[in-house]
């Protein structure tokens, strides 16, 4: 039987909501990133409200857990766990990253790839994943990166293996030698977490709602007043600009 699933991802500046019934699907992405914690939930029940389902009535409940901003992660774990609770359904952890992955396959991306995302502060949040037939595997686990020493890296060891996500263009500089394949819009969309949600079905993977927990990757969330300070003087003595 095609379980009946309803997914989200707030761990960007948009918000990825979707939700299959059989071969039906309803996907939608909204504004998120600051509105995401108030608007998350009346979005997900309108969601179910034309899809004429009950949360009841769904299977499991699949949820991005990033990683991603601190907040938007938080609010849809959070959130996830509260409904999933409520009417007693499993939840389905879903890897952000590897929905990028997904997203940038069904562009038309290689079965093995790289994707980063842009983390802020100058950095990146990135992993490497390959296709099977099963679904995704991860060869290098999501971790915090600087764009400019992992296109270095990419560069040396697997200069032909293709890159998905928001960073190319937040940190494009870093990543204008990269001779392998780019896919820049790839998103954590809805249509590529529901293919994850439906593999992660398939194979068993569901947990309680008590095991709805973000995947943090960035021990420290902010720059203190120094650091920040510290950092536009570099900045300003490379560029020859006073600070």
């Amino acid at each position: 039987m095609t379980p009946r699933l309803l997914v989200l991802d707030t761990a960007t500046e948009t918000m990825h909501l979707g939700l299959c019934r059989g071969e039906q699907t309803w996907v939608r992405a909204l504004p998120g990133g600051a509105l995401a914690s108030a608007s998350l939930l009346p979005a997900l029940m309108a969601l179910l409200a034309e899809a004429g389902l009950g949360l009841r009535e769904l299977d499991a409940i699949g949820c991005g857990r990033g990683p991603g901003a601190f907040t938007g992660v938080r609010a849809a774990c959070a959130v996830t766990q509260g409904l999933a609770f409520g009417a007693d359904r499993p939840v389905l952890m879903l890897d952000t990253l590897m929905a990028v992955a997904e997203d940038a396959h069904r562009q038309g991306a290689a079965d093995d790839l790289w994707v980063a995302v842009d983390a802020r502060m100058g950095e990146a949040y990135a992993a490497r994943y390959r296709r099977a037939a099963m679904g995704w595997t991860v060869l290098e686990a999501p971790a915090l990166h600087a764009p400019a020493a992992l296109a270095a890296r990419i560069a040396d060891e697997a200069p032909q293996v293709p890159v998905a996500g928001s960073s190319l263009d937040a940190h494009a500089e870093a990543w204008s030698g990269l001779r392998g394949a780019r896919w820049p819009d790839s998103a954590p969309r809805a249509a590529a977490l529901l293919v994850l949600a439906r593999a992660a079905w398939a194979r068993g993977e569901q947990v309680d709602a008590a095991g709805t927990l973000p995947l943090y990757v960035r021990d420290r969330v902010a720059q203190t007043t120094a650091e920040r300070t510290a950092q536009r003087d570099a900045q300003a003595a490379g560029s020859g600009v006073p600070s």
